[in-house]
């Protein structure tokens, strides 16, 4: 397999995962093929169909295509209620007429009522696919084709018109949607070419794509963005939706409208972008009085790697609606709500909090007892911060001592307004939560687990036999959930609950098998362990606390 492109000359190129730039196109069509039952190729061509041809008998079969690269545009549209078929050209590069041709006479063959091309306004694909409508007409074939010129960028459009992008998918669809009913050829032709007129699409890229072999398409200097296919722009924010709203706005009047958005991945960005820009191009819609009704975020019609998205609109009724959400077995549509997007609440309101049992127990005779004992722990862990942190530098993000800082001073405060309780099960259960909503890090993780679980040991007993039950679950809670064993240098408290500075000094020469310290090499990790120190530092106050 060749891991990286062909063109190797130029810091420019763009690795790709491929085994051939020739065969790439061929062997992503079979892969389709062979991890989805519901399709199959057409033999001899780059032809994507309907493996179940029997089920469109005497219904009208949609076919899409055109150049490869925007995946999974358009084969991933193939199924039921969706696309009959698909012709792939070589990336970026319309299909032959050949193949659009045998696609056509093959479903036509099948027992399809009629065949209607659904294509995007490019020069190749209309004169290519319109070749092949003209030549199937010849032989007898209903046969007929909607163009998709979705495209928002231009204010004012060359002759070519508005290009077919993203919104051409909405179109597949309705149509499918309509194909499926059992409505005519003319009907659907009808239906479709009024539902183009409500469709608005306008792409913005960060980065350019390119050709598996080739260097990329264009550049774009550090810090600028391109908006459609006419501006470039400074990358300031995501404000700059309002630039691409505006565009859009320039076509539709949506103001008081239902609408469908789709937010489209181009192929670079992280999901977590195209979460983003999902909530910004809702609030945006709603703010002008907008209803979105449906959000389909994702990728829908790439362009290879390109980092940029687009954004595209559908005006709907209540009709074009329940076409939208007619059921689909296609690959790569996606399985939607078919409730609003706006008007609902988004939020769900939490649970109170747990409170803590000292707001509902006195103190008992252990209570002054106790506040020794805590004060002793969070003075000590105070005066260990510096030390902690610099241990915890080699094995980690050096913030063990801040950590267990941070915990002493709740600790300080909880004693200045809160009640102690007596009973020691409850002190455990309070200080647990007093860890989970002050302390960080895994430490602090692993010691509200402790108490947590050593909590319900002490709350009926404190004898010797109810502590040695709560350090055993305890214990048992840390290594069930953290994963860690007694010597692999990672907190632990079993060991050194028997000998305190041993054990922290003892994990100098232990190799950590667990825990943060885990991906660094033995050979660097030459100190103690920070989160042992602390705990055995944690140890010692308690036992001087107690002698006193």
């Amino acid at each position: 397999m060749i891991w990286g492109s062909s063109v190797t000359s130029s810091s420019n190129s763009r690795e790709k995962l491929l085994n051939s730039v020739e065969k790439c196109v061929d062997e992503a069509l079979e892969g389709l093929v062979r991890s989805n039952v519901g399709l199959a190729l057409l033999q001899g061509h780059r032809v994507v169909l309907r493996s179940d041809l029997e089920s469109i008998k005497g219904k009208v079969a949609l076919l899409s295509g055109g150049g490869s690269g925007h995946e999974p545009a358009h084969a991933g549209y193939i199924g039921v209620g969706m696309l009959s078929g698909a012709v792939a050209g070589a990336v970026f590069a319309s299909p032959p007429p050949g193949s659009v041709l045998a696609a056509i006479l093959t479903l036509w063959k099948g027992g399809a009522s009629g065949v209607l091309l659904i294509v995007k306004n490019y020069t190749g694909d209309r004169l290519n696919f319109g070749i092949a409508v003209e030549q199937a007409r010849l032989q007898g074939v209903q046969v007929d084709m909607v163009i998709v010129a979705d495209d928002c960028a231009f204010t004012q459009p060359s002759k070519a018109g508005r290009r077919g992008l993203c919104g051409t998918v909405f179109i597949h669809k309705i149509a499918g949607a309509l194909a499926e009913k059992g409505c005519p050829l003319d009907e659907i032709v009808a239906r479709v070419n009024e539902a183009t007129k409500n469709i608005g699409t306008l792409g913005v890229s960060l980065s350019p794509c390119s050709v598996p072999g080739c260097l990329p398409s264009f550049q774009l200097p550090p810090g600028e963005m391109e908006l459609g296919l006419e501006l470039i722009l400074k990358v300031r924010s995501l404000r700059l939706h309002e630039c691409v709203f505006k565009r859009v706005f320039v076509w539709f009047k949506y103001t008081g409208d239902k609408v469908v958005l789709c937010v489209n991945n181009l192929g670079g960005l992280s999901c977590l972008e195209i979460a983003v820009v999902s909530k910004v191009a809702v609030h945006c819609l709603e703010e002008r009085g907008v209803q979105v009704v449906r959000v389909m975020a994702g990728s829908f019609m790439t362009s290879l790697e390109m980092a940029g998205m687009s954004l595209s609109l559908m005006k709907v009724d209540e009709e074009m609606l329940r076409l939208f959400d007619a059921k689909t077995t296609a690959p790569a549509w996606p399985n939607l709500s078919t409730s609003s997007v706006s008007g609902r609440n988004m939020f769900i309101k939490p649970e109170e909090k747990l409170a803590a049992a000292s707001d509902n127990y006195n103190e008992g005779s252990l209570s002054s007892v106790i506040r020794l004992v805590l004060e002793s722990v969070s003075k000590i862990l105070l005066q260990h911060q510096e030390e902690l942190n610099a241990l915890d530098r080699a094995a980690g993000d050096g913030d063990c001592g801040s950590t267990h800082a941070l915990l002493a001073n709740a600790v300080q405060e909880w004693l200045h307004t809160s009640r102690i309780p007596g009973n020691l099960g409850r002190l455990l259960a309070d200080l647990a939560l007093l860890v989970q909503q002050s302390m960080g890090g895994s430490s602090g993780a692993l010691y509200c687990i402790f108490l947590s679980a050593a909590a319900p040991h002490l709350m009926q007993s404190s004898d010797g036999a109810a502590w040695a039950k709560a350090l055993h679950a305890g214990t048992e809670a840390m290594k069930r959930y953290g994963g860690a064993e007694p010597g692999d240098r990672t907190m632990p408290l079993a060991y050194l609950l028997q000998k305190a500075d041993l054990g922290a000094e003892s994990t100098r020469n232990l190799t950590a098998r667990a825990g943060r310290a885990s991906y660094i090499a033995s050979e660097h990790l030459t100190q103690p362990d920070p989160g042992a120190v602390a705990v055995a530092a944690i140890l010692k106050a308690i036992l001087n606390a107690l002698k006193a």
